[in-house]
């Protein structure tokens, strides 16, 4: 686990694409991690190549978790968890002392992580990502530590 560096950003953009519907490119992830607000980590390979980014927007002492992706061919292994955990203890770190987040209802491995580490469902927005498939519902969700 490390922090992102500017020569991450288009293995993140790549990681980012095969995660959501409309994924980020380059100059966006270049843009939010230019702002001072913002903290961003990798979990990476032994080579330092990117298999994940998390996200985060900072008003101390409050987080806004803004993404979190794995690589396709990383997922189910754990790697989400370590990589969120770490993060949020880098946060609690900067005195961040609550952390939020939007999940889409229907994504289950998602819902799971993030239940998993504590955080409770404080509200719900109908219809509110669009895709393919139709809508879905977002979750909001809260973590206090």
């Amino acid at each position: 686990m490390r922090e992102a560096v500017a020569a991450d950003l288009p293995c993140l953009a790549r990681i980012h694409a095969a995660s959501f519907h409309r994924g980020w490119g380059v100059d966006e992830l270049e843009r939010l991690l230019s702002g001072q607000a913002a903290r961003a980590h990798v979990v990476a390979r032994g080579t330092g190549e990117p298999l994940g980014l998390v996200v985060s927007h900072l008003v101390v002492p409050e987080a806004e978790i803004l993404t979190i992706a794995i690589a396709p061919a990383a997922r189910g292994k754990g790697m989400g968890r370590l990589l969120l955990t770490h993060h949020l203890q880098r946060l609690a770190g900067l005195g961040v002392t609550a952390s939020h987040l939007e999940v889409e209802a229907g994504n289950g491995p998602a819902v799971k992580l993030y239940r998993g580490l504590g955080y409770g469902e404080v509200g719900r927005r109908k219809g509110y990502y669009a895709g393919p498939g139709g809508s879905g519902d977002a979750l909001v969700m809260r973590l206090d530590f």
